[in-house]
């Protein structure tokens, strides 16, 4: 059946293109001509909220507490030095757990706002619950 010479690769109909060459489909047409002009401002930088003006806060949350340590933890186990004294410890979690109670953790948090601004908090700043 496949040997019987029916089927050739190209035999598929040419269709042509529906749009002119001339057309551009980016440009959205003005039809009305007191139509309202909107701005758009660039969101590529976003603000610091000073550290005066902070309305976050002050505690730092289960999240931001597993992402230190999962970060902090990564690193030791990378090799980087270690912020406190150790007695005995050889798991890079617990060795991470030991300096942020010790607040020797040299992070900083930035928590971002709804309106595209930051705050930037030190560990030394925030309280810890736990």
């Amino acid at each position: 059946m496949a040997d019987d010479g029916d089927f050739d690769g190209d035999d598929f109909d040419e269709v042509a293109d529906d749009l002119d060459d001339d057309e551009v489909l980016d440009e959205p047409e003005n039809t009305e001509v007191g139509q309202e002009q909107i701005e758009v401002l660039p969101s590529d930088t976003p603000r610091q909220v000073e550290p005066m003006k902070r309305i976050t806060s002050r505690y730092m949350t289960k999240y931001e507490r597993a992402r230190i340590l999962g970060t902090r933890a990564l690193q030791i186990a990378m090799c980087a030095p270690v912020m406190v004294e150790l007695e005995g410890e050889t798991d890079p979690l617990m060795i991470a757990m030991k300096e942020l109670k010790a607040r020797k953790i040299p992070f900083i948090i930035r928590r971002y706002l709804p309106d595209g601004s930051f705050e930037d908090w030190a560990l030394d700043e925030l309280i810890m619950t736990e």
